[in-house]
Protein backbone atom coordinates (compact mmCIF):
# COMPACT_ATOMS: atom_id res chain seq x y z
CA UNK A 1 0.00 0.00 0.00
CA UNK A 2 1.24 3.53 -0.67
CA UNK A 3 2.12 5.55 2.40
CA UNK A 4 -0.54 7.92 3.64
CA UNK A 5 0.24 11.64 4.10
CA UNK A 6 0.98 10.88 7.76
CA UNK A 7 3.63 8.31 6.83
CA UNK A 8 1.57 5.31 7.95
CA UNK A 9 0.31 2.44 5.84
CA UNK A 10 -3.37 2.32 4.97
CA UNK A 11 -5.55 -0.36 3.44
CA UNK A 12 -9.23 -0.47 2.54
CA UNK A 13 -11.61 -1.88 5.14
CA UNK A 14 -13.06 -5.16 3.85
CA UNK A 15 -16.72 -4.33 4.39
CA UNK A 16 -16.90 -0.53 4.06
CA UNK A 17 -14.03 0.30 1.71
CA UNK A 18 -12.87 3.03 4.13
CA UNK A 19 -9.15 3.32 4.71
CA UNK A 20 -7.76 1.66 7.81
CA UNK A 21 -4.60 3.21 9.17
CA UNK A 22 -2.23 0.37 10.07
CA UNK A 23 -1.09 2.18 13.21
CA UNK A 24 -4.65 2.47 14.55
CA UNK A 25 -5.24 0.27 17.59
CA UNK A 26 -6.79 -3.11 16.95
CA UNK A 27 -10.45 -3.57 17.77
CA UNK A 28 -11.17 -5.70 20.84
CA UNK A 29 -12.55 -8.43 18.56
CA UNK A 30 -9.32 -8.39 16.51
CA UNK A 31 -7.29 -8.77 19.70
CA UNK A 32 -9.39 -11.80 20.70
CA UNK A 33 -8.83 -13.40 17.28
CA UNK A 34 -5.12 -12.54 17.36
CA UNK A 35 -4.60 -14.07 20.82
CA UNK A 36 -6.48 -17.23 19.81
CA UNK A 37 -4.43 -17.57 16.61
CA UNK A 38 -1.16 -17.01 18.51
CA UNK A 39 -2.21 -19.72 20.99
CA UNK A 40 -3.05 -22.16 18.20
CA UNK A 41 0.21 -21.29 16.43
CA UNK A 42 2.27 -21.99 19.55
CA UNK A 43 0.54 -25.31 20.19
CA UNK A 44 0.76 -26.44 16.56
CA UNK A 45 4.39 -25.43 16.10
CA UNK A 46 5.54 -26.97 19.39
CA UNK A 47 3.46 -30.12 18.91
CA UNK A 48 4.42 -30.47 15.25
CA UNK A 49 8.14 -30.09 15.99
CA UNK A 50 7.97 -32.56 18.88
CA UNK A 51 6.09 -35.18 16.87
CA UNK A 52 8.30 -34.63 13.82
CA UNK A 53 11.43 -35.49 15.79
CA UNK A 54 9.84 -38.04 18.15
CA UNK A 55 8.00 -39.99 15.48
CA UNK A 56 5.73 -42.90 16.33
CA UNK A 57 7.77 -45.20 18.58
CA UNK A 58 7.23 -48.97 18.57
CA UNK A 59 5.34 -49.07 15.30
CA UNK A 60 5.66 -49.99 11.65
CA UNK A 61 7.68 -47.90 9.19
CA UNK A 62 4.47 -46.97 7.33
CA UNK A 63 2.78 -45.60 10.48
CA UNK A 64 5.91 -43.70 11.52
CA UNK A 65 6.11 -42.21 8.02
CA UNK A 66 2.50 -40.99 8.14
CA UNK A 67 2.98 -39.70 11.71
CA UNK A 68 5.99 -37.56 10.75
CA UNK A 69 4.26 -36.34 7.57
CA UNK A 70 1.25 -35.19 9.62
CA UNK A 71 3.62 -33.59 12.14
CA UNK A 72 4.98 -31.47 9.28
CA UNK A 73 1.43 -30.50 8.29
CA UNK A 74 0.68 -29.66 11.94
CA UNK A 75 3.80 -27.48 12.22
CA UNK A 76 3.10 -25.65 8.96
CA UNK A 77 -0.49 -24.97 10.07
CA UNK A 78 1.03 -23.32 13.12
CA UNK A 79 3.09 -21.06 10.85
CA UNK A 80 -0.05 -20.10 8.91
CA UNK A 81 -1.85 -19.28 12.19
CA UNK A 82 1.13 -17.18 13.27
CA UNK A 83 1.14 -15.24 10.00
CA UNK A 84 -2.64 -14.72 10.16
CA UNK A 85 -2.35 -13.42 13.72
CA UNK A 86 0.42 -10.97 12.80
CA UNK A 87 -1.50 -9.72 9.75
CA UNK A 88 -4.97 -9.87 11.33
CA UNK A 89 -6.09 -6.54 9.80
CA UNK A 90 -5.77 -7.96 6.30
CA UNK A 91 -7.37 -11.36 6.99
CA UNK A 92 -10.81 -12.44 5.86
CA UNK A 93 -11.85 -15.98 4.97
CA UNK A 94 -8.49 -17.46 6.06
CA UNK A 95 -9.38 -16.94 9.72
CA UNK A 96 -12.61 -18.91 9.28
CA UNK A 97 -10.74 -21.71 7.48
CA UNK A 98 -8.15 -21.91 10.27
CA UNK A 99 -10.93 -22.06 12.87
CA UNK A 100 -12.59 -24.83 10.87
CA UNK A 101 -9.33 -26.78 10.87
CA UNK A 102 -9.14 -26.63 14.66
CA UNK A 103 -12.80 -27.68 14.96
CA UNK A 104 -12.21 -30.64 12.62
CA UNK A 105 -9.19 -31.66 14.70
CA UNK A 106 -11.41 -31.67 17.80
CA UNK A 107 -14.04 -33.72 15.98
CA UNK A 108 -11.28 -36.15 15.04
CA UNK A 109 -10.48 -36.54 18.75
CA UNK A 110 -14.16 -37.18 19.47
CA UNK A 111 -14.24 -39.92 16.82
CA UNK A 112 -11.10 -41.47 18.31
CA UNK A 113 -12.57 -41.38 21.83
CA UNK A 114 -15.77 -43.01 20.56
CA UNK A 115 -13.91 -45.75 18.69
CA UNK A 116 -11.00 -46.62 20.98
CA UNK A 117 -11.71 -44.81 24.26
CA UNK A 118 -10.34 -41.82 26.14
CA UNK A 119 -6.55 -41.97 26.64
CA UNK A 120 -5.11 -41.71 30.14
CA UNK A 121 -4.78 -39.38 31.93
CA UNK A 122 -8.25 -38.32 30.86
CA UNK A 123 -7.88 -34.74 32.17
CA UNK A 124 -4.98 -34.07 29.79
CA UNK A 125 -6.87 -35.28 26.72
CA UNK A 126 -10.03 -33.43 27.71
CA UNK A 127 -7.80 -30.38 28.22
CA UNK A 128 -6.89 -30.67 24.54
CA UNK A 129 -10.41 -31.47 23.34
CA UNK A 130 -12.43 -28.72 25.03
CA UNK A 131 -10.44 -25.78 23.57
CA UNK A 132 -10.42 -27.48 20.15
CA UNK A 133 -14.21 -27.51 20.21
CA UNK A 134 -14.68 -24.05 21.79
CA UNK A 135 -11.95 -21.82 20.29
CA UNK A 136 -13.20 -22.11 16.68
CA UNK A 137 -16.52 -20.55 17.70
CA UNK A 138 -14.79 -17.80 19.69
CA UNK A 139 -12.56 -17.05 16.70
CA UNK A 140 -15.40 -17.06 14.15
CA UNK A 141 -17.70 -14.87 16.25
CA UNK A 142 -14.96 -12.38 17.15
CA UNK A 143 -13.70 -12.22 13.56
CA UNK A 144 -17.22 -11.62 12.27
CA UNK A 145 -17.72 -8.87 14.87
CA UNK A 146 -14.55 -7.12 13.71
CA UNK A 147 -15.62 -6.92 10.04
Amino acid sequence: MPPSPLGTQSSPHRSTGEAIIENDPLLASQIVVRVCLFLIAAIAMAGGALQFFRGQPDTTPALDNVHRFMAGVYFSTGLINLWAAITIRQQGALVYLLALGVLLAGIGRLVSIRRVGLPKPAAVWLGYLIPELALPFVIAIAHYAGR
